[in-house]
């Protein structure tokens, strides 16, 4: 026999242990917002389109619009807010990259952006073009036009390894190895 859904909440949100008392149906996105005081995420198109409440669940992306309390319960949860550099206090590489490359505008999409591109690079450290545009499919910028965005991921996926972006005849960018000289 299933235990019945009570309004305890709990989950790990950016390393923490937190417990609210909570209805199961209230969405994630409210729960970090008005709950937690974690504004980073932010509202905007409330039907998983625009990628501006993104959040990790598990290290995966996903869209905290969609997602119901009960859906996340146990999991472990990272927002813009737990994304941080060393030491703490500093701006994460990928943040980092975003001011530097001018990958935002007004700002509000940002943090989705910024968690998209944490996923990309945790699973494809030195990504391709297609892989980039792939893993910031979800996300929607209305003011940059994507080329600074472009710029900051493949500046971040930098740190990730020795690497350098080359341009092909075709003009699109690919991923290459540097080769090391001695």
């Amino acid at each position: 026999m299933s235990k019945p859904l009570g309004n305890t909440w709990s989950a790990v949100v950016n390393g923490e242990e937190k417990q609210l008392n909570i209805a199961q149906t209230t969405r994630l996105v409210d729960v970090l917002r008005t709950h937690l005081n974690l504004t980073g995420t932010k509202v905007s198109c409330e039907v998983g389109r625009c990628g501006a409440c993104m959040v990790l669940m598990d290290g995966e992306p996903v869209n905290s619009c969609l997602v119901m309390a009960y859906q996340c319960e146990g999991r472990e949860i990272t927002t813009i807010e737990g994304l941080h550099g060393e030491p703490e206090g500093s701006l994460h590489p990928i943040q980092q990259a975003f001011v530097e490359e001018g990958g935002f505008q007004c700002g509000y999409c940002t943090p989705g952006m910024v968690i998209a591109t944490k996923a990309l690079l945790d699973h494809h450290p030195q990504p391709t073009q297609e892989q980039i545009e792939t893993g910031l499919c979800g996300n929607l910028c209305r003011c940059t036009g994507y080329g600074g965005i472009i710029r900051a991921v493949c500046k971040a996926s930098e740190s990730c390894g020795d690497s350098t972006i080359a341009s092909t005849d075709d003009g699109r960018n690919k991923r290459m190895t540097a080769v090391q000289q001695e």
